[in-house]
């Protein structure tokens, strides 16, 4: 009775969209007392992971009410209450920009309605974001600022912790996955064996991290982060996942969000371009490894294609790979360029959607270890140029 209970909870969070009549009515059933004078959809037009609406009272207070529409959306909603809760009045005062604050919540179909609320500032893509001095070099030290919070809130918390190590063995698990699959290159494959081989990369000092930072996390008021959002990957972790996204930013100003990091941080993480930029390249594993799981060829094929212009990228610019023993350390220039010449849907799409939006829906790459782990690859007919999976298993059996 309790699986039946379970999967029938599930069923009821996706159905037809509400309305901001619904979402507004939810919303006086989550804040007693809220007297609402205007509601409206709050989207830019597509499906995504939340039904969500702007609520204004009657005394000129927005808030922002958010129900899932699927499981890993409530698990997202659920991680972030608990990332709100642990960011006390106290860890927050140490940041220069604003969090959202929790204000109520209501029950309805097997999951919850959330009321947050609504952080000033504008959105901007990633490479409008990095277009901007002003705003880049901001960029940089909010995320420096996040990285410079004492860690031991997150343990009180019960949130994740990671060593140098568990990071170093997580992308290696990654891999190994993505090579299982047959589809992954294998001038890829030993790219990124050197590069988590190097132990000289792994060597940093795990951090406070926002965990799923990106252009949608960002708010801009004035030129200037005002506000930050999604914070269900708050963890203690590897500070370079924080700075991935920004690799992949043309923007004319985005070496300068790097700058302004490393200054604010005093240049302890001498590998970290290194490490965010192995892992702008592994969101395309990512990418593959959803597209097998979930049994899409279009994406499977679309990834394949991707990693085939990573290849392309990788042979013209032989004299900088990933780890600093195998040749020269790449500059932050230098890694743009090579980012530039990647296949621009590569860069397009983001594990997370902001919280202030239904716009997105990537709840498939959210995928966890089991659903990877089942992967199974088609060995009878191997892609050219593509590491077989026996010889990806072999790996994980040396080590």
């Amino acid at each position: 009775m309790a699986n039946n209970h379970q999967t029938a909870s599930r069923s009821n969070l996706v159905g037809m969209a509400r309305t901001q009549l619904t979402l507004a009515a939810l919303a006086t059933s989550a804040v007693p007392g809220l007297d609402v004078a205007y509601a409206r959809k709050h989207s830019a037009g597509a499906h995504g992971l939340f039904d969500s609406a702007l609520v204004i009272d009657k005394a000129g207070r927005a808030l922002i009410i958010r129900v899932p529409t699927s499981q890993s959306a409530e698990t997202e909603q659920s991680a972030d209450l608990v990332a709100l809760r642990a960011l006390t009045t106290g860890n927050r005062s140490r940041l220069p920009f604003d969090v959202p604050e929790y204000v109520g919540q209501t029950p309805i179909q097997g999951t919850r309605a959330v009321v947050y609320e609504l952080l000033a500032g504008d959105s901007f893509d990633a490479d409008a974001l990095t277009g901007h001095e002003g705003v880049s070099g901001s960029i940089g030290r909010a995320i420096a600022a996040i990285h410079s919070l004492p860690s031991a809130f997150i343990g009180t918390a019960g949130l994740p912790q990671q060593s140098a190590e568990q990071c170093r063995k997580d992308a290696i698990d990654l891999i190994d996955r993505a090579a299982n699959t047959g589809y992954l290159p294998a001038a890829l494959l030993r790219r990124w064996e050197q590069a988590t081989d190097d132990e000289a990369l792994w060597q940093f000092a795990p951090a406070v991290v926002h965990g799923s930072m990106s252009a949608d996390s960002i708010l801009i008021t004035d030129d200037a982060v005002s506000g930050i959002l999604g914070w269900s990957g708050l963890a203690v972790g590897d500070p370079a996942r924080d700075l991935h996204w920004l690799l992949a930013a043309r923007g004319d100003a985005a070496e300068l969000a790097l700058d302004a990091y490393s200054n604010a941080r005093q240049g302890s993480d001498t590998h970290i371009t290194q490490r965010a930029m192995l892992y702008a390249e592994l969101e395309l594993a990512r990418w593959l490894l959803h597209g097998v799981s979930s049994h899409d060829q279009t994406i499977v094929d679309d990834a394949v294609a991707m990693l085939d212009g990573l290849v392309d990228t990788v042979h013209s610019h032989t004299q900088q790979p990933l780890s600093p023993e195998t040749g020269p350390i790449m500059s932050v220039g230098d890694v743009e360029n090579m980012l530039d010449h990647m296949p621009r849907a590569a860069r397009d799409y983001d594990q997370h959607a902001a919280m202030h939006t239904d716009s997105y829906n990537f709840s498939g790459l959210t995928i966890d270890s089991e659903s990877e782990s089942d992967v199974d690859s088609d060995s009878d007919s191997p892609r050219s140029g593509r590491i077989a999976p026996d010889q990806a298993a072999s790996r994980s059996a040396s080590e």
